[in-house]
């Protein structure tokens, strides 16, 4: 089963990854949430730009990648479901539920840490919410997120198969929910009760502090809602809201280069979970 999940993971993951390229942006076209305020083919040529310096990096510091560590685990008989006697399915499911929370704490946690929002505030100062955004992050936290997930898969002892299955799900609901597609309302009401929607996690992307603290999830919606950070709607509503943050406002701050000088300028600002906002810089004042 290892050598097979190896050997297919390229096609697996390409393949997935494509389809949910395909279809998202086909509704965005058909079904557009918001009008773009910078251009579609501008965006993916930026946005686009970072995920394959992204994509190279980790292919040459890691070249084995995740699932390849995970057999490596699994060989060596290392972590927790290693020397738990667990049925297969259920070591999956679990892998899977964790490795989500993981990736949510992660997320908080990139927001605490000053110094860490630097890299990920790439992330959210996109002007615009398509998805795009959902691929757009700084070459070095994808390293520091490789490297925490690298961990916790040493520590679960996850399977191969699961690390796939776990890393298909991740990229293709980060493409979902980042996507500027208009769900119906009752569809939005009853899949967010299980997974993040498009309008769920948009409200992470608004400009208030206390909505870009909201909303961490992108695949299972109950961390929010059991750890007291989800917040419904946005105070301005969807069509209204401002995206982005209060720095990197001018178009130009949207070109591959500058994306990838953007955490070594200006200050880190009042977006910090921990950050009260009379610690922030007088010129770069709350918006809220």
């Amino acid at each position: 089963m290892g050598d097979w999940v190896m050997a297919q993971e390229p096609v697996i993951r390409l393949g997935f990854l494509f389809g949910v390229v395909g279809i998202m942006a086909t509704l965005e076209v058909w079904r557009p949430r918001r009008p773009l305020s910078v251009s579609k083919p501008y965006r993916w040529i930026n946005n686009g730009g970072i995920v394959m310096l992204d994509t190279l990096l980790v292919r040459v510091l890691f070249p084995a990648g995740a699932v390849g560590l995970a057999l490596y685990v699994e060989a060596q008989g290392w972590g927790l479901f290693q020397v738990l006697d667990l049925p297969g399915w259920l070591v999956l499911l679990l892998c899977v539920v964790i490795l989500d929370f993981i990736v949510w704490a992660q997320h908080v946690f990139f927001h605490a840490v000053p110094a860490l929002w630097r890299l990920h505030r790439v992330h959210h100062a996109d002007l615009d919410f398509d998805l795009t955004t959902g691929l757009r992050f700084h070459p070095l936290e994808i390293l520091l997120s490789f490297a925490l997930k690298a961990a916790a898969i040493v520590a679960l002892g996850a399977p191969a198969l699961a690390v796939l299955l776990f890393e298909v799900i991740l990229s293709s609901m980060a493409l979902f929910n980042h996507s500027n597609v208009r769900l119906p309302e009752g569809l939005d009401r009853w899949l967010r009760r299980f997974i993040v929607t498009p309008d769920f996690h948009r409200v992470h992307h608004s400009w208030h502090p206390n909505e870009t603290n909201a909303n961490f999830g992108f695949n299972l919606s109950c961390w929010d809602r059991l750890l007291g950070t989800y917040q419904a709607q946005p105070r301005e509503g969807h069509d209204d809201m401002t995206i982005g943050i209060n720095q990197f406002r001018e178009p130009e701050w949207t070109r591959l280069d500058k994306l990838l000088v953007q955490p070594f300028v200006g200050p880190d600002h009042s977006y910090p979970i921990n950050r009260r906002p009379e610690d922030a810089p007088a010129h770069r004042k709350d918006p809220s």
